[in-house]
């Protein structure tokens, strides 16, 4: 509401008009900014859209299911949601999620969650020996709830099929990551192509290679000068150094 100017030089008429300018200003800013709680359903659909894009980079199909905010709760409304995981928590499984709020006023909650993802996983289809190399007639596949299994199992032949084996498994066992070793790229004693890389510049040498590393490993060689060198190993009998 807009009100009229008194005259000038009125005292007591510009005093009230003072006050009742106060208080139409202080009415209005009340009304825009009004004082409102938190709603539980934006704060279930941010956990949701979290853990979607937490897991988006999973084979196989994702079911997240997300539970219902505490109703004991009276948080003031938030503009700055900011959801996460604790540290070292993993996004599958039942999970505890972090939301906080940082404006217009703080807050903390956790929310339960349960992250099922279905999706094809290889076991052993024969008994394996420890450094046995890997083939397909080795693997067999499953389809089941793999937020339920140990953490790295085998989810594509790629990751195990060329790849040694560290221990024995019997027949059926769950196949992981962990339990694989990659074919050693550069042998120790074998000649090696040690190549240098940096801005505006590629340098190579001849070496020695002094341990075994698969690809991307660290692998380390004497070069023909005599100087010992760190690198990465690549295919093909490479030690690469970026500077």
């Amino acid at each position: 509401m807009k009100l009229p100017l008194p005259p000038l030089h009125t005292g007591k008429r510009w005093s009230a008009w003072l006050l009742m300018a106060l208080a139409s200003a202080s009415g209005v800013a009340q009304a825009a900014n009004p004082a409102t709680a938190q709603d539980p359903a934006q704060l279930k659909q941010v956990a949701l859209d979290f853990l979607t894009l937490q897991t988006s980079g999973l084979n196989g199909e994702v079911q997240i299911t997300v539970a219902d905010v505490d109703k004991r709760l009276n948080l003031q409304a938030c503009d700055a949601l900011n959801p996460y995981l604790p540290p070292g928590s993993k996004p599958w499984g039942k999970v505890t999620l972090a939301i906080k709020c940082g404006a217009p006023a703080t807050w903390l909650i956790y929310l339960q969650a349960n992250v099922q993802v279905t999706a094809d996983y290889y076991v052993t289809a024969n008994a394996i020996s420890h450094g046995q190399v890997i083939t397909i007639a080795d693997l067999s596949k499953l389809r089941g709830d793999i937020s339920k299994l140990p953490a790295g199992v085998v989810t594509s032949p790629e990751q195990a099929v060329g790849k040694s084996m560290q221990m024995s498994l019997a027949s059926g066992s769950i196949l992981r990551a962990d339990v694989l070793k990659s074919p050693a790229v550069v042998q120790q004693g074998q000649s090696v192509r040690v190549i240098s890389t940096g801005p505006g510049f590629q340098v190579a040498t001849d070496g020695v290679a002094l341990n075994n590393a698969a690809d991307g490993q660290v692998a380390k060689a004497k070069t023909s000068s005599g100087q010992t060198i760190s690198g990465i190993a690549k295919n093909g009998g490479i030690i690469e150094i970026v500077y």
